[in-house]
């Protein structure tokens, strides 16, 4: 029985032998980098009645005008959207001004300002089919189309 055993990890030590790599393998082999110049979608959230960028806002929009330096910026969209609390025309001016401020802290980064297609949602679908309003509407959604400079 020992030497059944034995004879069969003498065997398997041979077998694995033969699985020796040629090469070392590096992190690049496994791991693939997503590209930086692509298409993307990223929102910003602002404080409730609020259009000022907070803190974490301001932080979030330098990180993206930083990591997308290399970059050619096509096109932005920023789309400012408010919750369902206040007047329709409240709402609405909340909702461009969310906008606007995205659009000019992106362009103090350095991004070219004919690029920026600002609009506002107002309240408009802050409010579910069920009556309840949907608080995470105080926001932003920036669409940014970026392509490797030539």
């Amino acid at each position: 029985m020992i030497r059944s055993t034995m004879i069969l990890l003498a065997a398997s030590a041979v077998a694995l032998s033969g699985c020796g790599m040629d090469r070392a393998i590096y992190r690049t082999d496994l791991i693939a980098e997503p590209e930086t110049c692509v298409a993307n979608t990223f929102e910003v959230y602002f404080a409730e009645g609020e259009a000022r960028l907070t803190e974490a806002a301001r932080q979030a929009i330098g990180m993206t005008a930083a990591r997308l330096q290399g970059c050619t910026i096509q096109r932005v969209v920023v789309t400012g959207l408010s919750d369902a609390s206040g007047g329709a025309v409240a709402n609405q001016d909340l909702s461009e001004r969310r906008a606007i401020a995205v659009a000019e802290a992106f362009t103090s980064a350095g991004w070219p300002a004919p690029a920026f297609e600002i609009s506002a949602a107002g309240a408009q679908g802050a409010t579910t089919a069920q009556g309840t309003s949907e608080p995470m509407r105080r926001r932003t959604e920036v669409f940014v189309q970026a392509a490797p400079r030539p």
